[in-house]
């Protein structure tokens, strides 16, 4: 009896190495897929940073771009809303030219009866006459300083 007793509990001390092993076999090729899928993952984390500081540098070049542009357009900006008064002044200055020419046309024209003054008939006489007073209009500009 003591030697069936002791060949059992060896039969089972070897059947229960066996299941070790075949547990120690399965958690190997477990550890080996751990470690594979680690050095996948310490790629994945580097793309990542090296993505990441891509962007950052991006970023980075887009708000100097940003400021550049935003500086450029601001004093375009200014620029041009100092040539729109100019040429607001300017176009004033030019409507008051006008209407003094206007003036001195109408002040050169004979005094006529309302039909001629309608149809506007071309003798050499007003011609010549809105001709001089337009020169002598000049003349008084320029001698100002104010050459148009």
């Amino acid at each position: 009896m003591n030697h069936s007793l002791g060949m059992a509990i060896e039969t089972l001390v070897a059947i229960l190495l066996m299941l070790t092993i075949v547990y120690c076999v399965m958690l190997n090729k477990r550890l080996t897929r751990l470690k594979a899928d680690e050095h996948s993952l310490k790629a994945v984390i580097g793309e990542l940073i090296t993505a990441t500081e891509i962007a950052e540098r991006a970023i980075g070049g887009l708000k100097l771009a940003v400021r550049d542009v935003n500086e450029n357009l601001g004093s375009q900006l200014a620029a041009a809303t100092q040539m729109s008064d100019q040429l607001y002044k300017q176009l004033g200055e030019a409507d008051n030219v006008v209407r003094r020419l206007s003036k001195i046309a109408i002040a050169a024209r004979p005094a006529a009866s309302p039909e001629a003054a309608a149809v506007p008939a071309a003798k050499p006489s007003s011609a010549k006459a809105v001709a001089a007073a337009a020169e002598a209009f000049s003349e008084r500009r320029r001698s100002n300083g104010l050459a148009a």
